[in-house]
C-alpha cells in the first residue's frame, strides 16, 4: 500500500514540477487532520494570478497525474471517475475543467482525452524513470521538501 501511494503522490509532484509549478512538499505520512482521510499528500503552492486556460488544464494534468502513475504502477486500465480512493482527484479535475468545458459530457470527453494523454507521458521511459526517483526518495523518507523534489528532478528535466 506504501508504494502505491508512494507512486501515486509522484505522479502529481512529477506532472506539477514539469509543468513549472512550485511543489513544497509531498508525503506519504499525512497529519490525519479534520480534512479528507488520505494516505499521502502534495502541497503545490500556485500563484493568485487569474487563470488562462493553459493554467486550468495544467491544474487538470496534475490531479489526474496521480490516478494515471497508479494505473501504469498496477498495470490495470481503470477509468479516473470509478475509483474511490481517487474521487477527490477527479473532482479537482471536473472542478478545474469546468471552465474550460461547460457541457458534462464534453467535459467528461475532455478528461478522459487528458487520461490518455497523460498515460502516454508517464508510460515514456525517462518520464517513469524521473517519477521513480521522487518514489524511491519518498519511501526512503516518507517526507520530501520542496528543494529536495527539485534537486531530484533537475537530472530529469534538462
Amino acid at each position: 500500500m506504501l508504494e502505491l501511494t508512494a507512486y501515486h503522490e509522484a505522479g502529481h509532484a512529477m506532472m506539477a514540477v514539469y509543468l513549472g509549478a512550485l511543489v513544497e512538499s509531498i508525503t506519504i505520512d499525512p497529519d490525519w487532520d479534520d480534512g479528507p482521510e488520505r494516505y499521502g499528500d502534495v502541497t503545490i503552492v500556485w500563484s493568485n494570478t487569474q487563470l488562462t486556460k493553459e493554467d486550468l488544464g495544467d491544474r487538470v494534468r496534475i490531479a489526474l497525474a496521480g490516478p494515471v502513475v497508479e494505473m501504469i504502477y498496477r498495470q490495470e486500465p481503470f477509468h479516473p471517475a470509478l475509483v474511490a480512493e481517487w474521487a477527490q482527484d477527479w473532482q479537482d479535475a471536473w472542478r478545474w475543467a469546468e471552465p474550460l468545458e461547460k457541457q458534462p459530457k464534453r467535459r467528461l470527453a475532455y478528461l478522459e482525452n487528458m487520461a490518455i494523454e497523460l498515460y502516454r507521458f508517464f508510460d515514456e521511459d525517462n518520464a517513469w524513470a524521473a517519477t521513480a526517483a521522487i518514489v524511491d526518495h519518498l519511501l526512503a523518507h516518507e517526507t520530501l521538501e520542496g528543494e529536495e523534489i527539485s534537486d531530484i528532478m533537475s537530472e530529469w528535466l534538462r
